[in-house]
């Protein structure tokens, strides 16, 4: 019998498994706690056979991972997850078909990382991320509605991103943060005061970065995660 009473984070992960594990490693260490019990209780769906979501938005592909994250997400809810989150970018394209399956909240993790940015006073935005979420155009959106600005990267730099991304993280491979650098310099030098890890792949690498102009949004999740299941942030 499910507990009322009982605060429950659930997470449609798997996608990719790396960066679910990160994202479990994150909420871990950015609680307050002195012992096991003062922990957030967290139930993982990991599903990393879920259709590519880039694949899908980009016309690559016509298997939609929806199917699967709705299953995902009301098996949760069903186990007895009072929120849910999707620890990866790309899929906020399918956010609100999601949201609508399931009764418990469903904080976006892009809504979530623009409102940090705003709150932390940068002004314009280089957007890290796959071709997939650049296309959407969900980012963008997102900035516009918080009136800040914002920078996709030229060809050359998406492509970088997707090999980083696809021929790298995916595959078990964490790159050094100067090819990261590669991206972002012409970006920074264009008048961009932060740049978002906008693909939770590429916050695998962010754990190599001290740069304070760069904003994890897997991190900016788990904060998230964390007030939401009524704990405090260290």
């Amino acid at each position: 019998m499910k507990n009322k009473d009982r605060k429950l984070l659930g997470v449609i992960g798997g996608l990719g498994p790396a960066s679910s594990a990160y994202f479990y490693e994150l909420v871990t260490e950015h609680t307050k706690a002195e012992k096991d019990q003062d922990h957030i209780d967290m139930i993982l769906s990991s599903r990393a056979t879920t259709p590519d979501r880039t694949d899908y938005i980009l016309g690559r592909s016509d298997v939609s991972p929806l199917p699967a994250m709705i299953e995902d997400a009301k098996s949760l809810e069903e186990y007895g997850a009072t929120a849910i989150v999707i620890p990866c970018n790309t899929a906020h394209y399918f956010i609100d078909e999601v949201r609508k399956a399931v009764s418990v909240p469903m904080p976006s993790i892009i809504e979530e990382t623009v409102k940090y940015i705003k709150e932390h006073g940068f002004k314009r935005a280089a957007i890290l991320a796959t071709e997939g979420t650049i296309h959407s155009g969900a980012y963008q959106h997102e900035f516009l509605k918080q009136g800040l600005g914002c920078m996709v990267p030229d060809d050359s730099g998406k492509a970088k991103l997707m090999e980083l991304i696809y021929g790298k993280v995916k595959k078990g491979i964490i790159p050094e943060p100067d090819e990261l650098y590669e991206v972002t310099a012409p970006m920074f030098n264009a008048g961009c005061d932060c740049a978002i890890l906008g693909c939770t792949e590429l916050s695998l690498i962010g754990k190599k970065i001290e740069d304070k102009r760069f904003v994890d949004s897997l991190t900016v999740l788990a904060y998230c995660s964390i007030r939401l299941m009524e704990h405090e942030v260290i």
